[in-house]
């Protein structure tokens, strides 16, 4: 006797949708990676080269105000952004911007940096101020319609900063009475304070991830100590003039962040480039502050703890971030190569050649500007070397995104 048997049942495969559009406009970290990596490699040297009379512009504010001004509002806020559009999707699973939408963001961003060459200063104005508070709504916006409201102060901070550059805008053109430089410590204390909850999210999951065996517990205590002495520091040393509070303020911030980091195991990252580029970023976090308290107490220029937390931490973070998540969004290995490494040290090198050579050798302070600025415009050179090609193309697994 023969048994039939029914036909097997199997569930069709699932075709995903084809991703639409040109690759560079499907989200957000590619065209504000390759905007900010293309600006930073030009704007230093060129910044350098004004500096020493090399090149003039048409700037209608000074030279300094325009590099200090730049370097937060034009080059670390771009990557501030491309992060925040790309991770609010990881973080919701709900749309950020893309196509025409996220070409008019990053053409907004471009018009700004050309205006300010370029154009009055009511334009270069009107137009730099336009992008942070539109980013900060559409963060907002999405987060609130997932029900995550864990990533809702970035949002915040993102409108402080819209705050901020609008008070160093009005310093610039006189509407508002305050020194334009304070405006940009209060741009540069939000970026730092931005840094802080990322990198306290970011940094110990990627170790876990890619050492095996190793447990980083956060301790909940640290991590509110941390973040709140930092605030309240910053806050003091941007509000208040130079005083020996605010430098023991800084200093217990700076041994917050120094045990936090040590908790993070950084000596066990040695072997791995993607993860020790993170690691020594952060450590230029306690040497900033302790700087910045030591200039409380006229020990040091400010100048000094202004780049090791500029040039040292965020430079840091932004060269392996944008490294690290490009590779991952782009359907590539988390394993970087030799010009990656390359680009890491050399943003190293510029922060110890900018920050710590400057306060041992004042005298040769010029060689030691030319050579940070090289080193730090090569770093960002081989970025797009090795980046601008996947940036403009699709991901190599077909996926969206």
């Amino acid at each position: 006797m023969t048994i039939s048997l029914p036909p097997l049942q199997t569930t069709p495969p699932v075709t995903l949708p084809s991703p639409q559009g040109w690759p560079l406009l499907r989200l957000g970290f590619r065209p504000f990676y390759l905007g900010a990596a293309a600006y930073g490699m030009l704007a230093v040297p060129l910044w350098i080269a004004l500096l020493l009379g090399q090149v003039s512009l048409s700037l209608t504010i000074s030279p300094v105000l325009w590099h200090a001004h730049e370097m937060l509002f034009g080059f670390a806020v771009a990557v501030i952004v491309g992060f925040l559009l790309t991770a609010g999707k990881a973080w919701t699973g709900l749309a950020t911007p893309r196509g025409a939408v996220l070409a008019a963001l990053a053409g907004l961003w471009l018009a700004a940096r050309l205006a300010a060459v370029f154009a009055p200063y009511a334009v270069y104005a009107a137009l730099d101020l336009l992008l942070l508070p539109l980013v900060a709504v559409i963060l907002i916006t999405v987060l609130l319609r997932a029900g995550n409201r864990r990533n809702l102060p970035l949002g915040g901070i993102l409108l402080l900063l819209t705050a901020a550059n609008a008070a160093f805008h009005g310093a610039a053109m006189g509407l508002i009475d305050i020194a334009p430089v304070r405006a940009l410590h209060a741009g540069l204390a939000l970026v730092v304070m931005i840094e802080c909850v990322i990198a306290g999210r970011v940094v110990p999951a990627f170790t876990m991830s890619a050492l095996p065996g190793v447990k980083l517990q956060a301790s909940p205590a640290l991590e509110l100590a941390t973040l709140a002495a930092t605030a309240l520091s910053l806050a003091l040393w941007v509000l208040a003039p130079p005083n020996a509070f605010t430098a023991v303020a800084l200093g217990a911030a700076a041994l917050l962040h120094a045990q936090r980091l040590w908790r993070w195991q950084p000596l066990r990252t040695r072997a791995r480039p993607i993860l020790w580029v993170l690691h020594a970023a952060y450590a230029w976090l306690p040497v900033g502050l302790v700087l910045l308290a030591m200039s409380q107490l006229g020990a040091v220029g400010v100048s000094a703890g202004i780049h090791a937390l500029a040039v040292g931490t965020t430079g840091g973070l932004i060269i392996g971030m944008i490294t690290r998540t490009a590779r991952g969004h782009t359907g590539r290995p988390l394993q970087v190569s030799r010009l990656e490494v390359a680009a890491y040290l050399l943003v190293a090198g510029a922060a110890v050649t900018r920050v710590l050579l400057p306060l041992l050798a004042p005298r040769q302070l010029v060689i030691w500007l030319v050579v940070a600025a090289a080193a730090w415009g090569l770093a960002f050179a081989l970025y797009l070397a090795v980046f601008a090609p996947w940036l403009l193309a699709p991901r190599l697994d077909g996926k969206d995104g």
